[in-house]
C-alpha cells in the first residue's frame, strides 16, 4: 500500500538551535498517528514542516505520491492536508457558518454552492450546526475547538494535523472531542495528533511516536511504547 505521507530526514534550525533533527515518518491512508514528547521536543515545528508553514532546511515530504517539500500551506491544503492549531483563533466577528465557509471557499477552492454545502456538512460533523449563526467570538472554548475542526474539515482533507485539540478542556469535554476525532478517522481521514492529554490520544491513535530534543525517541503501538522504561523516564518522570 502506498503511504499517504512519507517524510524523510526532516531538519529545521533556528539560528544555532536544531529544533527538528533528521526526523522521518510515514502515515498510511486512514491511519491515526499520535505524537507525544516534552515541551520543546520539536513537535509543533514538525507539524509546521508537514503543513508547509515552515520550509525544511533538509529532508523531503511526499503526499499521496507527490513531492510537496517546496509547496506552501495553501497549496498543501488544496491537495488535502488540513490543520488545526493549538490556540483556536477563528474570525471572531464572523459567524460560525461564515468561518467554515471561508475555509471551504479558499481551502478547498470550491464555488459558492459547493462551498456552502461543505461548510454545512463540516458544522454538522462537529455538532455546531445549531450555532451556525452565532458570532465565533461568543463561543466557549469547547465550541472554539469544534470550530477549529470544522474549518479544517471544510477544506476536504485526506490528512488532518491536530495540534493539542484537547488542550485546556475538562475531562468530559476532551471525551467529546475524542468522539468527534474517532468519527473523522472512521470516515477515512488520516490524522496525526500532537497531544499532552495522553488519555485522549490513546483513545484514538493506533501508532505512537515519542519525540525528544528534535528527534524520534521511540515509535510503536501506543501502550507498548509508553510502557518502555526509557519513555516513562523521559515523558512521565517515572523511574521503572
Amino acid at each position: 500500500m502506498q503511504q499517504l505521507v512519507e517524510a524523510r530526514g526532516l531538519a529545521k534550525r533556528f539560528g544555532a538551535l536544531r529544533v527538528v533533527d533528521d526526523v522521518s515518518l510515514t502515515v498510511a491512508p486512514g491511519e491515526a498517528l499520535g505524537i507525544i514528547g516534552p515541551n520543546g521536543a520539536g513537535k509543533t515545528t514538525l507539524f509546521n514542516l508537514l503543513g508547509g508553514d515552515y520550509a525544511a532546511d533538509a529532508g523531503t515530504i511526499a503526499f499521496a505520491g507527490r513531492d510537496v517539500t517546496h509547496l506552501g500551506p495553501a497549496e498543501r491544503a488544496r491537495l488535502g492536508i488540513g490543520r488545526t492549531y493549538q490556540i483556536a483563533d477563528p474570525f471572531l466577528k464572523l459567524t460560525v457558518f461564515e468561518n467554515a465557509l471561508v475555509a471551504a471557499t479558499f481551502g478547498a477552492r470550491r464555488g459558492a454552492h459547493d462551498a456552502e454545502a461543505l461548510a454545512v456538512e463540516a458544522l454538522r460533523a462537529t455538532q455546531l450546526l445549531p450555532k451556525a449563526n452565532r458570532a465565533a467570538g461568543t463561543l466557549p472554548l469547547l465550541d472554539r475547538k469544534r470550530l477549529e475542526l470544522a474549518r479544517a474539515l471544510a477544506t476536504e482533507p485526506r490528512l488532518l494535523l491536530l495540534d493539542e485539540i484537547a488542550g485546556g478542556l475538562t475531562e468530559a469535554e476532551a471525551h467529546e472531542v475524542v468522539v468527534l476525532v474517532r468519527e473523522i478517522v472512521a470516515a477515512g481521514v488520516a490524522i496525526v495528533w500532537i497531544e499532552h492529554v495522553v488519555r485522549a490520544l490513546f483513545a484514538v491513535a493506533t501508532r505512537l511516536i515519542v519525540m525528544a530534543d528534535g528527534r524520534t525517541f521511540a515509535e510503536g503501538e501506543p501502550r507498548e511504547v509508553l510502557d518502555r522504561p526509557e519513555v516513562r523516564r523521559l515523558y512521565l518522570g517515572i523511574e521503572a
